[in-house]
């Protein structure tokens, strides 16, 4: 039998047990002794490695999907990963970090072929019960000769992780709602921003010559909307929603992630996907 149908087995049986001794002990030892992000670690692997126990750490009864290509619920789960490829599918978790009940991963996927991507889980009681994630095509490196994926990885200065939270959300407020550039030298760093979108090159003149290029073809990049500001110590996540391409542009959802230093922004990673129709939604739970 392939992982895939094994798994697919796991997450019926899961959602159909109600009967809550059967959980043995081992189980239950693994769940108290197991972070949230290690949980989340765990699950995304098991894509590599066909452990089943990860499935026990979704909420049978409870599991809210704002991936619009995916059903809701465990069902729906079990439904992509029946319709996976021979070969399966495959995540490499870069980065992970954790804010309260939410959980962060950065992760590279073979997910129908090559992709960057970010998913953002949310715990109750010790389980995930919700889910939203970005993903797009991996892009050959940008003209600096970074990737979607490679850059600093470590968490630190977690006693800062509200004053970071700040300076993103004050970049996010001035700069990307109301194209306020006043404070852009203060709140990214002018002489250290790596930048790893696909189409930018580092620091600001980078950055310029992006807005630059938009401005000359017709095309917008805009924010119009910001859900969720996530963060652990130096690193932040912002999803967002707003327009990109070529005027008006299209609808689309942006996460953004950052890492700071000194209070300032040094780095930046991105994905950007579109948002289709409600009527091509395969749950009711929108985007965001």
């Amino acid at each position: 039998m392939s992982f895939g149908a094994s798994l697919l087995l796991i997450l019926i049986i899961t959602s159909c047990n109600t009967n809550k001794n059967s959980i043995t002990s081992k189980n239950v030892n693994v769940k108290m002794e197991l972070s949230n992000k290690e949980k989340v670690v765990a699950l995304l692997n098991s894509f590599n490695t066909g452990d089943q126990t990860p499935i026990s750490y979704i909420n049978p009864d409870k599991y809210i999907q704002h991936n619009l290509a995916v059903g809701d619920g465990l069902a729906g789960f079990g439904e992509v990963i029946q319709n996976a490829p021979p070969q399966g599918f495959k995540a490499n978790v870069i980065r992970a970090f954790q804010d309260g009940d939410y959980v962060i991963a950065h992760t590279e996927y073979d997910f129908f072929g090559p992709k960057a991507a970010f998913d953002v889980f949310r715990f109750e009681n010790g389980l995930i019960v919700e889910h939203w994630d970005n993903l797009t095509e991996v892009t050959p490196p940008n003209p600096s000769g970074r990737t979607q994926f490679d850059g600093a990885t470590d968490i630190t200065d977690k006693e800062k992780t509200t004053a970071n939270k700040n300076v993103v959300e004050t970049l996010m407020n001035e700069v990307f709602l109301n194209g306020k550039m006043d404070n852009l030298a203060t709140l990214i760093n002018p002489t250290k921003y790596i930048q790893h979108n696909s189409g930018v090159a580092d620091g600001l003149d980078g950055l310029g010559d992006a807005l630059k290029y938009f401005a000359e073809n017709d095309m917008v990049m805009k924010y119009t909307k910001v859900h969720k500001i996530l963060g652990e110590g130096n690193f932040v996540l912002t999803m967002c929603e707003g327009n990109f391409g070529k005027a008006p542009g299209d609808f689309v959802a942006y996460y953004d992630l950052f890492r700071l230093e000194n209070g300032q922004i040094v780095e930046h990673w991105d994905v950007i996907q579109g948002i289709p129709v409600q009527s091509e939604w395969k749950n009711k739970n929108g985007k965001f």
